[in-house]
C-alpha cells in the first residue's frame, strides 16, 4: 500500500492531486502488480488536458452565484403549469420564450428573450434531513454537505470554525489567481434566515484565509441605492502612504524575520509572507478599488441591469470578474424569511411576486447574461441562479409548519428550477422535467450536490478531489458527480 506523507491537515491535493477514486486504485495497486512508476506516469498521462477533457472540463476561470436566497416559486417564474387545479395554477399568465414550446410566466419578459442562451434544469429536486428551513437548505447548496447539529426550531447554529467550507473557498484554494485581485467576494448581504447570519459562507475549517471579501454597503435590505455607498476602505492607501513607502515596509518585514529564525519557524506553517505580499499587491494595484467604481459604467448600462440593490450587485459581479475575481456570489440582497422584496412568498404572492421580487431578477439577470455575452466574457464565465428549494405547488397549505395564506406557498425542494450558463454549459437547452404540477421530477432530477459538482468539473476540478478537514480526516469535496449532459 502507498502512503503519501505530508502536513497534518494539508489537504493531499496540495503535493499531489488525489481523489477518493486515486486512493482505492493505489490500495490496489500491489495486488494488480502496478509498479509505483507506472502508476505515477498513468497520473500523469489522466492529467494530460489532450488525453482527457471530458465535455465541458476546465472551460471556467470564474463563477458567479447569483443565489436567490428564500426560495423562488418555479410555477410562478420559469415552470407554468395549465391545466391544473385552481390552487396550484399560477395567477400570471404564460408567456412564449425564444425556445418554442418552453414557457415562462409574464413575470420575466426579459429573461424569456434571452434564454437561448443558457440552460434551465427544471428538475432540481431533494428530500431534506429533518425540517426543511432556510438555513439547512442554503448551508447543503453552498457545501454540499448537511450538517448533524440543528436546533429544535429546525435552524442551524452559528457559523462556525468547523463547519464544511462555502464551495468558493474550496475553488480558490484549488485555482488561486495570478492577479493581484480579490478572489472571492460576497455581496450585497450575508447568507441569513432569522438570527443565524452567514451559515454556509465562511471557508469553515480550511481556515480564515479563505473566506469571501464581504461587500456589505450600509442600508437596510429595503434601500435600493445603498450600492452607490460602496465603502472600501480597507483597499485604499492612506493619504500620507505612498506604494513605495508600504513596500519599503514589506521589505523592513523581510529583514526582521530573517534576523529572527526562531518567530519565522514558529510560524512557517501559517504562510504569513504569502498573506502579506498578496494584501500588499492588492492594495498597491488598485486593481480592485477600479473594479468597485459602479459610477466609472454609463447610466445607460447601469439602468440595463435596474437601478435597485440586486441589478447593480449584478453589475458590479462583472465588474469584479473582468478584473480577475475568480468567485462572486451575488446573495439576494433580502433576508430569507421575510417580507416586502423576499422569495419567501408565504402570503401575499400575487403583488409581491409582480411588483418586487421578479422584476428585480429579470432586469439583473438578463442583463448579466447577455452582457457578458456581449463582451466574449460568458465562454469562460459560469452564471447560476438558485435557490435553496421552491414553493409548494399547492397554495395555501403548510408543508415546512409554517402558515401559509391561500395566495402564499410554502417550502418545497422535491423540484424547483436553477438557470446555469456560460463556460460551455449548453445554449437553450432544458434539462429534466417536471410532472403535471412540477411537484417532482419526471426524468434527470438533479441534486444541489451534482450542481456543485458540476461546477468544480468546469473548473477541471474533480468532484471527490480529498480535501482534510479540521480533525485531519478526508472528505470530498463533495459526494456527487457532474451532470455532463448540460455542457456542449
Amino acid at each position: 500500500m502507498l502512503t503519501i506523507k505530508g502536513h497534518p491537515g494539508n489537504d493531499l491535493c496540495d503535493r499531489l492531486p488525489m481523489t477518493r477514486r486515486d486512493i482505492l486504485r493505489v490500495g490496489g495497486s500491489g495486488i494488480l502488480g502496478l509498479s509505483l512508476g507506472s502508476l505515477l506516469h498513468l497520473q500523469s498521462a489522466s492529467a494530460n488536458p489532450a488525453q482527457r477533457r471530458p465535455a465541458g472540463w476546465g472551460k471556467a476561470k470564474s463563477v458567479i452565484l447569483c443565489y436567490l436566497q428564500g426560495g423562488p416559486s418555479h410555477l410562478d417564474l420559469w415552470d407554468p403549469k395549465e391545466n391544473v387545479p385552481d390552487n396550484v395554477k399560477s395567477v400570471f399568465q404564460p408567456i412564449s420564450t425564444r425556445i418554442p414550446g418552453v414557457m415562462f410566466t409574464e413575470n420575466l419578459p426579459k429573461l424569456a428573450q434571452i434564454n437561448d442562451r443558457f440552460t434551465m434544469i427544471r428538475s432540481m429536486s431533494y428530500t431534506p434531513n429533518g425540517l426543511f428551513n432556510h438555513t439547512a437548505a442554503i448551508y447543503q447548496m453552498m457545501t454540499g454537505y448537511t450538517t448533524d447539529k440543528v436546533s429544535p426550531s429546525g435552524q442551524l447554529e452559528p457559523p462556525d470554525p468547523k463547519d464544511f467550507p462555502n464551495f468558493g473557498s474550496q475553488l480558490i484554494r484549488l485555482r488561486p489567481l495570478d492577479v493581484p485581485m480579490l478572489p472571492f467576494v460576497m455581496l450585497p448581504r450575508p447568507l441569513q434566515e432569522s438570527g443565524v447570519v452567514g451559515k454556509g459562507g465562511t471557508a469553515g475549517f480550511l481556515g480564515k484565509a479563505y473566506d469571501p471579501y464581504t461587500l456589505y454597503p450600509d442600508g437596510d435590505d429595503m434601500d435600493m441605492n445603498k450600492m452607490d455607498r460602496i465603502r472600501i476602505d480597507d483597499l485604499k492607501l492612506s493619504r500620507e502612504v505612498f506604494s513605495m513607502r508600504l513596500q519599503r515596509r514589506a521589505r523592513l518585514r523581510d529583514a526582521i524575520n530573517d534576523g529572527m529564525p526562531e518567530i519565522d519557524k514558529a510560524v512557517e506553517n501559517l504562510s504569513l509572507d504569502a498573506y502579506y505580499d498578496q494584501a500588499v499587491n492588492l492594495v498597491v494595484s488598485g486593481r480592485a478599488r477600479e473594479a468597485f467604481n459602479l459610477k466609472a459604467e454609463s447610466l445607460a448600462m447601469r439602468k440595463r441591469y435596474g437601478q435597485n440593490t440586486f441589478g447593480q450587485s449584478c453589475l458590479l459581479a462583472r465588474r469584479l470578474v473582468e478584473a480577475g475575481t475568480r468567485v462572486v456570489e451575488v446573495v439576494w440582497p433580502k433576508v430569507a424569511n421575510s417580507d416586502n422584496h423576499s422569495w419567501d412568498h408565504h402570503v401575499d404572492l400575487s403583488k409581491r411576486m409582480k411588483t418586487q421580487s421578479a422584476p428585480m431578477l429579470d432586469g439583473g439577470l438578463s442583463a448579466l447574461i447577455s452582457d457578458l455575452d456581449d463582451r466574449g466574457m460568458l465562454e469562460e464565465t459560469l452564471v447560476i441562479a438558485v435557490g435553496e428549494f421552491g414553493r409548494s405547488p399547492q397554495r395555501g397549505v403548510s408543508t415546512s409548519g409554517n402558515s401559509n395564506s391561500a395566495d402564499g406557498r410554502d417550502h418545497w425542494p422535491y423540484c424547483y428550477t436553477a438557470v446555469i450558463a456560460g463556460a460551455g454549459i449548453k445554449r437553450g437547452y432544458v434539462h429534466g422535467k417536471s410532472d403535471k404540477t412540477a411537484s417532482a421530477p419526471l426524468e434527470d432530477a438533479v441534486h444541489p450536490t451534482q450542481l456543485l459538482a458540476t461546477i468544480y468539473h468546469a473548473f477541471g476540478i474533480q468532484p471527490d478531489t480529498i480535501v482534510m478537514n479540521h480533525l485531519n480526516q478526508p472528505r470530498e469535496l463533495v459526494k456527487a458527480e457532474a451532470v455532463g449532459q448540460l455542457f456542449a
